[in-house]
């Protein structure tokens, strides 16, 4: 006849392994739900059956590390306590890097709980865990922490692996969208420049990145009339993009039927107004050149001032308005008109041209930018554009910050 301490351990090794089987049981639920790509609320809500129906866990706080800070995604048990006051507790456990009991610990919100879970990776902390009213036996204590910190990292891997193929996914999306963007500007860029006996145009475009925000445009309206625009939309990607498009689209449009710049202007401010509802804004130049009368009209828009050179003077082209897009109507709106000689340059820039990432305006400035004008203004478009950039890079060390568009005329 079998002794009552044989029947007592057999009894014990059978509750053992029953309670092993029900842990993998457990753990296997969890895993498929991962598997299936559950929800976060869902997969929590497992966490805490388990933890309270199987392993008797009377309180739990679980937090974990989003954006540079910790949020509590689980909470039962006991008195609320805020997340914020929850992760300065678990702060003064920073050095633990395993299960850790707080009986008697001084803190008063720690005292509450039973122990501390962290989890860690590599050296970064990326959750917390706090169990309180912890119903088990003296045998079973070992055994049921391992497998809340099974448990509890399955789920963290799980939390984190998430994270992960969100980021991945937000940086496949932003980068599809930076090629778009960069495919609809470089259709908007133009590829071929005029040059024949009335004027000689060269370009030069330089994104800060891969996209960028400038445009630049010119337009023969008919035999004896052209019209060129530089401009800069605030913001980049894909709806800086597509507002540069509708914007050229416009542009375009409105110089076919409409004679006078301030009506094309005023109409352009209304169309981007319209499509942004005033969370973007587009400074530009625009100008129209008349080869019979030599008449040059034009109009600045909170741009870049361009710039006329004609046997050694530079004079700037400041008239005009603010920039479009930013209100309902424009305050003010001055057209400029200027008589044109034989041989003079026009140069018309962005704003990255004079905007780098150490302070140069000691060395480079619009003063520096027009005595550079005066000395160079009788090179070809192209060669000027070339020397300017060559002199940029002999004089200042840093980089630029936006984007550089340099487009240059020479009307004979």
């Amino acid at each position: 006849m079998q002794n009552i301490e044989e029947i007592s351990g057999e009894d014990e090794l059978i509750r053992l392994l029953l309670k092993r089987q029900s842990e993998l049981n457990s753990l296997l639920e969890v895993t498929r739900a991962i598997n299936k790509n559950i929800s976060t609320p869902v997969l929590i809500q497992m966490l805490e059956v388990i933890m309270q129906n199987y392993l008797q866990v009377g309180r739990l706080r679980f937090l974990i590390e989003h954006e540079g800070t910790f949020v509590c995604i689980s909470s039962y048990g006991g008195d609320e306590e805020s997340a914020k006051s929850l992760y300065q507790a678990c702060r003064k456990l920073s050095k633990a890097r395993s299960l850790t009991s707080l009986a008697n610990h001084e803190d008063n919100l720690l005292k509450r709980y039973d122990y501390f879970i962290p989890f860690h990776q590599k050296s970064k902390a990326i959750a917390y865990a706090l169990i309180g009213d912890f119903n088990t036996t003296e045998e079973m204590l070992s055994n049921d922490l391992n497998f809340i910190q099974t448990l509890i990292n399955v789920i963290v891997v799980a939390l984190e692996n998430k994270r992960l193929f969100r980021e991945r996914m937000e940086s496949e999306r932003f980068k599809r969208e930076m090629e778009l963007a960069q495919e609809v500007q470089n259709m908007l860029i133009p590829m071929r420049l005029h040059k024949e006996t009335a004027v000689e145009i060269g370009a030069k475009y330089f994104p800060h990145q891969n996209i960028g925000g400038d445009y630049f445009d010119f337009i023969r309206i008919n035999a004896h009339e052209f019209l060129w625009c530089v401009a800069d939309v605030s913001g980049k990607g894909i709806s800086a993009a597509l507002l540069m498009a509708n914007f050229q689209a416009s542009l375009r449009a409105w110089s076919a039927v409409e004679e006078d710049l301030t009506n094309i202007v005023e109409r352009l401010n209304q169309i981007v107004l319209k499509n942004t509802k005033g969370e973007r804004f587009i400074t530009l130049f625009v100008a129209k050149y008349n080869e019979k009368t030599r008449k040059l009209n034009y109009i600045n828009a909170g741009h870049n001032p361009s710039i006329l050179y004609h046997d050694g003077e530079a004079v700037p082209l400041k008239l005009g308005t603010t920039m479009i897009g930013a209100f309902d109507e424009l305050p003010f709106l001055n057209q400029g008109e200027v008589d044109v000689d034989p041989g003079s340059m026009i140069f018309n820039y962005t704003d990255g041209l004079m905007d780098y990432d150490i302070p140069v305006t000691k060395s480079w400035n619009e003063d520096k930018l027009l005595e550079f004008v005066i000395n160079n203004g009788d090179l070809s478009p192209d060669k000027f554009n070339q020397t300017l950039l060559d002199h940029l890079n002999l004089i200042i060390k840093g980089k630029p910050i936006d984007d550089i568009t340099l487009l240059t005329l020479r009307i004979f």
